[in-house]
């Protein structure tokens, strides 16, 4: 059994704050976003500074509200992937709670970006208000090429990689790292199934049980299985040192295989540079029993990284062979079409890297059962979510009214393709608990508290 806080310790004051957070029954799209950091800047002026720091590439403006006097800087982002919008829940209510409060404002300048990349998120929408299951939620998801991720597209030189095609968004995010060189920053992320996990750039001392006990605290598990990159270094159970694009670019080197560099560094490693400890919670928005089951599987890990390997190649070769045969039908200003470009390229590589993982594998360990659930929940993830863009991309440039003849005989082997994968998908979903939005804001709102608090205490 985890730890839980003892009465009194700021940590439990944290909680306090947390579980206060109210119902909330779907996510917010831009205009509610922007019309609630708004108006709270209007009822406050007195305490709250609402800044334009940059524009999307469509247009939008992009603002950053500052709350309260430092000199402490934190720094908080929603929206660095734009299929993950528990953050614009978590920045709004740290807001709220900020201007309510004069405690929690004490000694720090909170500055809050409500949505880094409101064109991506418009695209998501879809799904922002339910009905609540996978399958929904994948076929109406979005997810932009590396290259044109906020997160991922600082710029980046380590061997014989480059990359300085800096979006606009992540430009206005540069300046503001460069300007306020923050003690702390909070990029809020989310994953989709699972349990809970988080990445942080520096070991704090006592921080990771910190951790473990917030996720605790709304009945969320730990993510014990396969972490979602094979070169996250644990600091504990479910909790990772910051990914970069340095470390994946030497473990690709390492396999052998040619390292794929088509986007850039992280938020997290630009920030760096000014001595900022960084935080991503990431959060499920479904949980299922295997996530946190550490228990023998029946099956040997290696075998069902193959297995899952062999899957995953055979599905995404459809797919290729379906996009390529489209693609000269395709308008090169749709961001689908642009990350289907790109993605399913990337996908293409996963499976020979897998696979050369396997064969350094021992053949008598047993994958553990969150460690194998997860592994197959990846290929089911990854089919519906990549399928489902490449059929908005063609059904978009249908719906246009300017489709060569040609895409239509593509568009209905698509479909044909893409009609058994949900349908496995729903078979799963009597085993998932949806976790209430609520308490996925509560573990981001109090994990951004407590690493200010980790970070003070040990005078970084």
């Amino acid at each position: 059994m985890r730890a839980r806080p003892t009465s009194g310790s700021p940590l439990q004051a944290i909680l306090e704050r947390a579980r206060r957070v109210p119902d909330l029954d779907h996510f917010p799209g831009v205009d509610e976003i922007i019309a609630r950091l708004d108006d709270l800047a209007g009822r406050h002026p007195d305490l709250v500074t609402a800044r334009r720091i940059g524009t999307s590439r469509l247009g939008e403006a992009i603002t950053m509200y500052s709350i309260g006097t430092g000199p402490d800087e934190a720094l908080v982002y929603a929206g660095v992937h734009p299929n993950e919008p528990i953050g614009f829940w978590t920045a709004i209510q740290l807001a709220e709670d900020l201007c309510a409060d004069a405690v929690l404002r004490a000694g720090c300048r909170w500055n809050l970006i409500g949505c880094i990349d409101p064109d991506g998120t418009r695209l998501n929408e879809g799904w922002f208000d339910g009905p609540w299951d996978r399958v929904h939620y994948l076929a109406n998801f979005y997810r932009p090429a590396p290259a044109e991720q906020v997160e991922w597209s600082f710029p980046f030189q380590y061997k014989q990689a480059y990359f300085d095609s800096v979006m606009p968004e992540a430009f206005a995010l540069m300046r503001v790292i460069d300007e306020l060189k923050p003690k702390i920053a909070v990029s809020l992320h989310n994953t989709e199934l699972g349990g809970a996990y988080y990445y942080v750039t520096r070991d704090l001392d006592g921080f990771v049980g910190e951790l473990h006990e917030i996720a605790a605290a709304f009945d969320l598990p730990l993510d014990l299985g396969e972490p979602e990159t094979p070169v996250a270094r644990p600091l504990g159970p479910a909790v990772y040192e910051m990914i970069s694009a340095k470390a994946t670019y030497d473990y690709s080197e390492s396999l052998g295989m040619t390292p794929y560099a088509s986007s850039g560094g992280s938020s997290a490693e630009y920030a760096e540079r000014c001595g900022t400890v960084s935080l991503v919670a990431e959060l499920p928005y479904w949980t299922h029993p295997a996530a946190d089951d550490r228990n023998p599987s029946d099956v040997a890990y290696r075998d069902v990284l193959t297995e899952a390997a062999d899957g995953l190649e055979k599905d995404i070769t459809a797919l290729v062979e379906i996009f390529e045969a489209a693609r000269e039908h395709l308008s090169d200003d749709s961001q689908f079409v642009r990350a289907t470009a790109a993605f399913l390229p990337y996908l293409s590589k996963r499976p020979d890297r897998d696979r050369r993982r396997a064969e350094q594998e021992n053949p008598a360990r047993l994958a553990t059962v969150s460690e194998a659930f997860g592994l197959r929940d990846i290929h089911r993830s990854f089919r519906l979510r990549y399928g489902g863009m490449l059929v908005r991309a063609i059904d978009g440039e249908i719906a246009r009214g300017s489709a060569a003849a040609e895409l239509h005989p593509l568009a209905k082997r698509l479909r044909a393709l893409y009609r058994a994968w949900p349908d496995e998908a729903l078979i799963l979903e009597p085993e998932l608990h949806r976790v209430p939005i609520n308490h996925l804001v509560g573990v981001q709102y109090a994990a951004t508290l407590a690493l200010l608090n980790a970070v003070r205490r040990e005078g970084v």
